[in-house]
């Protein structure tokens, strides 16, 4: 599973931390060495160093437990992650009032099974009823995430994921969205209320900004359902027409009027394409086989746009990405392009899926 900021994180520039105190520093050096960390070690005694400057800041109790909290939130979750990451996911979200017998949840439930069965994915949804029930029911137990959410009312996770060690229970919404996004390879929004909207919204706007990698967002409606048609009309006529997002932006999500278009989307997005990273101002781009050198002139013709004075070329892992070495063998295509327009980048992707490759 890559960064789900694509190495936004670690393309920015990293300020080495101190105590003030060069024997605190080596004290906390010590004690990280001492707890046999193997990996990334100086990111712990910045973390250290963090919660000890919380203390002198004088922080307020209720930041403190907030904080506390968030972090043992976030490393439970990747624990419980861990033993999968190296398995596709699709994220659904959807409403918790919709009855079993309801289209949309049938749909779902198709959704998801053929996700498991033709894909290989697993589900992740929200743990409830509903439209998340009805995922984890077509996705099977053993194939099912729930990051169920403790709320002020009485919340019981769905019967699918209910007691499995895959249920993760989250006090706040921020780090549970930062899971759904950060553990998912795609992500499915059948028709709900306030929370669907909610993820949606916020799945699009990061991919919008660059804040998160760029992966298929699809929309999935009712036979005949006019949910999403609606939704597409509210973006064209009051965001749209005034100005407030840009046309390449619909490239960010499909809406699809059947299950099988949906599944049929997800699996085209990762045909040829695998995955980016920043390094610096260039992106990488990992391709599963080398594109003809008639496509990458197509490429460089088609996206001059996003382009910064140079031109797209097709090589190998450039040295920062040997830290990860499972995919260190892939062609890779690179190019330094201007970080503006994202939903362009998603052409992008979709050009290099329908190009020619060698052999």
């Amino acid at each position: 599973m890559q960064d789900f900021t694509a190495g936004g994180i670690s393309a920015t520039p990293n300020k080495t931390q101190t105590t003030g105190s060069p024997k605190t520093d080596e004290l906390i050096q010590q004690l990280v060495c001492n707890w046999e960390c193997t990996k990334s070690c100086e990111l712990i005694e910045e973390m250290i160093i963090t919660a000890l400057k919380l203390g002198r800041d004088q922080t307020t109790t209720a930041d403190l437990k907030l904080f506390n909290r968030s972090l043992k939130e976030l490393r439970y979750a990747a624990r419980v992650f861990a033993p999968y990451r190296h398995i596709h996911k699709v994220v659904v979200f959807g409403s918790a009032r919709t009855k079993a017998t309801e289209p949309e949840a049938i749909a779902s439930e198709e959704f998801a099974r053929r996700m498991r069965e033709y894909l290989g994915y697993m589900t992740i949804t929200g743990g409830g009823d509903g439209i998340m029930g009805a995922a984890q029911r077509g996705a099977g137990r053993d194939y099912s995430f729930g990051l169920n959410i403790r709320l002020p009312f009485e919340q019981r996770a769905n019967e699918t994921i209910h007691g499995d060690p895959k249920l993760i229970n989250f006090n706040y919404f921020f780090t549970r969205k930062l899971n759904f996004l950060k553990e998912t390879h795609a992500v499915a929004l059948f028709p709900g209320g306030f929370g669907t909207m909610d993820e949606g919204f916020e799945v699009l706007t990061l991919m919008q900004t660059g804040k998160a990698r760029i992966i298929p967002v699809v929309m999935v409606d009712r036979p005949g359902g006019t949910y999403w048609k609606t939704w597409i009309h509210f973006l064209e006529e009051h965001l749209l027409r005034l100005g407030l997002i840009s046309d390449d932006d619909f490239s960010l999500f499909k809406v699809c009027n059947s299950v099988d278009i949906a599944v049929g989307e997800i699996a085209q997005f990762y045909k040829h394409y695998h995955s980016y990273r920043w390094v610096g101002q260039k992106m990488v781009i990992r391709i599963r086989r080398p594109l003809t050198d008639n496509a990458i002139e197509v490429l460089n013709a088609a996206f001059d746009d996003v382009l910064v004075g140079n031109r797209i070329t097709q090589g190998v892992a450039i040295p920062e990405e040997q830290n990860e070495p499972e995919i260190v063998s892939m062609p890779r295509l690179i190019f330094t392009p201007k970080r503006k327009n994202f939903g362009r980048f998603r052409k992008l992707i979709d050009a290099i899926n329908a190009a020619e490759t060698v052999g």
